[in-house]
């Protein structure tokens, strides 16, 4: 079997393990590197270069999203495969829109993750059934115009759930301003354009909103 360099980002320490085990069980497959966070994650991929980069959603500092969507752009030939505990149509939608080849839930890696591996690398997609109904049905509705308006919070990109996700963590504009490298007067832009497009008045608003649409694990 061909060698395949893969990247491994998830936050919790004991999933990366176990997945560490099934993936180097398969012949010339190597993890070359592991991350703990997003931001960790485009980082190791930008040094390593892998062939396929498996990332968590739910991820602390840069969520997976983001996270795809970053190595995406500045790595075009690396496949992404998307693991999640979340099943929700609007998080499946996003995944797909960031450019992901593959979406799998943790509860069927052990047996799909291999099979999803292979498909990517091939530059094909994998689907769980679930997941293929869902976007079958989305496709169907589109078709014959019966497709629901997206809410605004559907239409966030990446980079707005990052903010989202900082902002619902409780860190301050000065710390997302840091954090994204961006200035504080932009990062206070971004908190009053989102806290008045999701129509949340309070922070713990935001966090009811975040937990909501899996931006943040609950």
């Amino acid at each position: 079997m061909a060698s395949l360099r893969l990247l491994l980002a998830d936050d919790h320490h004991i999933v990366r393990a176990g997945l560490r085990c099934l993936l180097e069980a398969q012949p010339g497959w190597e993890v070359v590197a592991e991350a703990s966070d997003g931001r960790e994650a485009v980082a190791k991929a930008l040094e390593t270069r892998p062939d396929v980069a498996l990332l968590d959603i739910g991820m602390p500092v840069l969520n997976g999203l983001e996270a795809a969507h970053q190595i995406i752009q500045s790595l075009p030939r690396t496949k992404i495969v998307m693991l999640t505990v979340h099943d929700s149509d609007a998080m499946i939608h996003k995944v797909l829109a960031v450019g992901a080849r593959a979406y799998l839930f943790k509860t069927d890696a052990a047996r799909d993750l291999i099979a999803a591996i292979n498909a990517v690398h091939a530059d094909d997609t994998f689907f769980t059934a679930k997941v293929s109904d869902i976007i079958l049905t989305s496709f169907r509705n589109n078709a014959t115009g019966t497709q629901t308006r997206p809410s605004p919070a559907d239409r966030l990109t990446p980079r707005q759930c990052e903010v989202v996700l900082l902002l619902a963590k409780g860190r301050s504009t000065k710390e997302v301003a840091a954090l994204l490298n961006i200035s504080i007067k932009t990062a206070e832009t971004h908190r009053a354009n989102l806290m008045r497009r999701l129509a949340c008045h309070s922070l713990s608003e935001l966090v009811r909103y975040a937990l909501r649409n899996q931006i943040i694990p609950a």
